[in-house]
């Protein structure tokens, strides 16, 4: 197959481009894109968009969970009205799920816990987070660094469309169930995550 000569120049040209954004280029050109995630739940369904500029290396682990299916059927697991929903960990039976390695912090990227926003959940140890997530229903000073325990919790993206699914989630009735609190009493499923843009 053969091109015209211009068609070939704007052709080596777009392959020089390509081949310059190696190395930190390439890496500053992921982060200027902002995926968005789209749940499909049993209440509904609702959209993140992410943001690895401010959050490289929680929204590399987070399209890791997504991409490999992790989240496929876990629940929302800690439900409190007026405050967050939480999830990505757990099965309706309240099985806990093996994951990878737990990631380093990145609370200090200036990223505030305001209505809609999504965090990593983690344990007492700042650099604990792992699968779990959670999403702010109402804004949480509280939460951002350095508050509550002069870490704060990392916040990587925010829901962009579907906030009312949110809002139905964080209105479900809730229970008590073995030692975990605020359990819906009727399983909020995420029955996918995916990434529906780059």
């Amino acid at each position: 197959m053969t091109f015209p000569n211009r068609l070939r120049r704007a052709l080596l040209g777009s392959v020089i481009a390509a081949a310059a954004l190696s190395g930190a280029s390439l890496s500053a050109f992921a982060q200027s894109v902002q995926p968005q995630v789209q749940f499909k739940t049993s209440a509904g369904n609702f959209v993140v968009e992410l943001n690895p500029k401010a959050a490289p290396k929680t929204v590399e682990n987070f399209l890791q969970y997504v991409n490999s299916g992790f989240y496929n059927g876990t629940i929302f697991h800690r439900v409190m009205n007026n405050f967050m929903i939480q999830g990505g960990g757990f099965t309706p039976e309240m099985n806990e799920k093996t994951t990878r390695a737990p990631i380093p912090s990145e609370s200090q990227n200036g990223l505030k816990n305001v209505k809609g926003a999504i965090a990593m959940a983690r344990t007492s140890n700042p650099n604990s987070a792992t699968a779990q997530f959670f999403i702010n229903v109402k804004d949480n000073a509280s939460l951002d660094y350095p508050s509550p325990d002069g870490y704060g919790y990392t916040v990587f993206g925010k829901v962009v469309s579907g906030m009312d699914t949110v809002e139905k989630i964080k209105g479900v009735a809730t229970t008590r169930k073995g030692r975990y609190d605020d359990v819906p009493v009727t399983p909020v499923v995420i029955e996918s995550a995916s990434v529906v843009k780059h």
